[in-house]
């Protein structure tokens, strides 16, 4: 049995019912997930052992993937991340968003990837698919099977 720990931030509910799909995903392996839903009321806590983070993305302003756009409502997470040594922890992004927005696609997850130098090690559409979860879950045990 293995544990995995995964931070991430939910807005409108799709974050977290992914997150219900890599539960189901860990279960079938006998696995643990070890789970922080951060938001702007989250107790800032050092992290101590090896995550990924799972981050859709919201944008305002600008018309493409240039500076002026400016991620919203995710910030807290970003901060948690920067918080004392956590940004040393961190081995692998997950990235969430819609399709239709093209190039801004998972730019969020991809933003963390470039700050944090680590890889994008998986992306899934709005809620996300089974097949999707395990996907990302075979991806989050081999970033963070150490």
């Amino acid at each position: 049995m293995a544990e995995y720990r995964i931070l991430y931030t939910s807005i409108e509910g799709n974050t977290t019912s992914f997150i219900n799909k890599l539960k189901e995903e860990a279960e079938k392996y006998g696995d643990q997930l070890s789970i922080l839903e951060v938001g702007d009321e989250v107790e800032y806590a050092h992290e101590e052992q090896t995550y990924v983070a799972l981050v859709p993305t919201y944008l305002n302003g600008g018309t493409g993937t240039g500076p002026e756009v400016v991620e919203i409502f995710t910030n807290g997470l970003g901060d948690y991340v920067d918080f004392g040594n956590n940004a040393r922890y961190i081995r692998g992004v997950i990235g969430s968003g819609n399709r239709n927005f093209n190039d801004q696609y998972i730019l969020t997850a991809k933003r963390y990837a470039t700050k944090y130098h680590v890889p994008v090690i998986g992306d899934y559409e709005l809620r996300g698919t089974q097949r999707e979860a395990e996907k990302i879950y075979a991806s989050i045990k081999e970033t963070l099977g150490e």
